[in-house]
């Protein structure tokens, strides 16, 4: 049966095969050598550079970019991934706009920075394509490190160690290695399976054991893990989802965000992925961002992103607001839900008008209801089965500067880590950044 974007409720093939695979193409095209040397001539190479610390890794930005100038990119990316070994996905996610590139003096004086987040791509993308692995391991030391999470923190954190030694035993629910990179990413940004390509490439380190379908408090306990090794890293992530307390929400066509992305991700068929006509999905962050142009990108007719403050305080950058109003999503602020409605299945979300009262977000007594034959959750992510004995902070894992939690021999970082911000590269320097505490730790 032939769909098409107006067809009524959630089905698949609303658009053709040859159109699917242009909407998930890669979005960012790739520079090729002339191009590259001309990006690059445009650093002024600052001394004190604020792209440097503007950079929760810390990468030598002029310097990578000085050797892709004088045409050495081999030398640049190892530049890069000395500092943040998932170099080339950080690429493609990280928020540039906001960190390197909003910091970079050209922006500050003309509004165009340096394109420093392609010019990333460009070097680690070739030294993955080359499948040369410029990183050596140390003489084994013996010690034994348990990691929980192969996601980014995970990654960087087995990376580092095995570098310096250590034998490391990676432990992740999933099938696939690579956490959000792997399965919270939207499509379009990390074509081509390069974030298991950039997996595969990280593990060529040696020392390094992947256990997948393995979850901590289900198929392997903490205490287990701290018996049979010399330290512990948690960087599980945050799996729970926040519930959206408001009536209807257990009806069909209600889902997390977070389970669309990763089924989306997984799918090798996009024309057989069922979506609605009419989607909402509620949130501010990265998570509702990518659901709701994915569903656009997907044939859906209408799709509004609704969020509860004003567009100021939503998570996600006005460069990913932007692409998503140019990809045809409306975007809604100072809306609560109140109520998904519907027979059986939803047909309509009711939403209140907010304002900020003397008391915090408050209804202004106005509502307005939109059609929905699909909902999806991107209202934030919890932490799911925290061990025991580990002291919380804001409903995350505490952790000090150096990421030792309240356990001795435990480590914690990433999204399941109180303190800074949930971002691939952020997660990576706290993984990296633990596992030489944790070396100082065994040595």
């Amino acid at each position: 049966m032939t769909h098409s974007p107006q067809t009524d409720g959630i089905v698949a093939a609303r658009l053709d095969s040859q159109t699917l695979a242009a909407h998930f193409d890669d979005i960012y095209p790739d520079l090729d050598p002339h191009e590259a040397r001309v990006a690059a001539d445009r650093c002024y190479f600052c001394h004190d550079a604020p792209c440097v610390t503007a950079c929760p890794t810390a990468i030598d930005i002029p310097l990578f970019i000085r050797q892709i100038a004088t045409g050495m990119p081999e030398a640049a990316a190892r530049t890069i991934l000395g500092q943040n070994i998932l170099g080339a996905m950080c690429a493609r996610v990280c928020p540039t706009e906001t960190l390197c590139e909003g910091s970079c003096v050209r922006e500050v004086a003309e509004g165009n920075p340096v394109e420093i987040g392609r010019l990333q791509r460009y070097a680690t993308d070739g030294l993955l394509a080359s499948n040369e692995h410029p990183f050596e391991r140390a003489a084994p030391t013996g010690k034994r490190v348990a990691v929980v999470g192969a996601g980014p923190a995970g990654l960087a954190c087995a990376h580092r160690l095995a570098m310096l030694g250590h034998e490391v035993v990676i432990h992740d629910a999933h099938a696939k290695p690579g956490g959000l990179n792997e399965y919270g990413i939207a499509s379009y940004k990390a074509a081509n399976d390069i974030a298991q390509e950039e997996v595969d490439w990280l593990l060529r380190i040696g020392g390094i054991s992947i256990v997948t379908g393995s979850a901590l408090g289900r198929d392997v306990s903490l205490a287990e893990l701290q018996e049979s090794h010399d330290a512990v890293f948690l960087g599980m992530g945050l799996a729970g989802v926040n519930a959206l307390r408001a009536p209807g929400e257990d009806l069909d066509g209600v889902r997390d965000a977070v389970d669309f992305i990763a089924e989306l991700r997984q799918c090798d068929d996009l024309s057989a992925l069922p979506i609605g006509r009419h989607v909402v999905v509620i949130g501010g962050g990265m998570t509702a961002v990518d659901a709701a142009v994915q569903s656009r990108l997907l044939g859906a007719e209408h799709v509004t992103m609704v969020y509860r403050r004003d567009r100021g305080a939503m998570s996600a950058s006005d460069y990913e607001l932007d692409h998503a109003s140019t990809e045809g999503v409306t975007i809604l602020t100072n809306a609560m839900p109140v109520a998904v409605t519907g027979a059986g299945k939803a047909q309509a979300v009711e939403f209140a008008y907010t304002r900020s009262g003397a008391t915090g977000l408050e209804k202004t007594g106005e509502t307005f209801t939109l059609p929905a034959d699909q909902v999806f959750k991107a209202i934030g992510q919890t932490l799911a089965g925290a061990p025991e004995g580990l002291t919380l902070e804001g409903g995350k894992i505490a952790v000090d500067a150096a990421g030792r939690t309240s356990v001795s021999g435990i480590w914690a970082g990433g999204d399941c880590a109180a303190g800074g911000e949930d971002l691939t590269v952020t997660a990576v320097a706290q993984g990296r950044d633990a596992a030489l505490d944790i070396h100082r730790a065994l040595t």
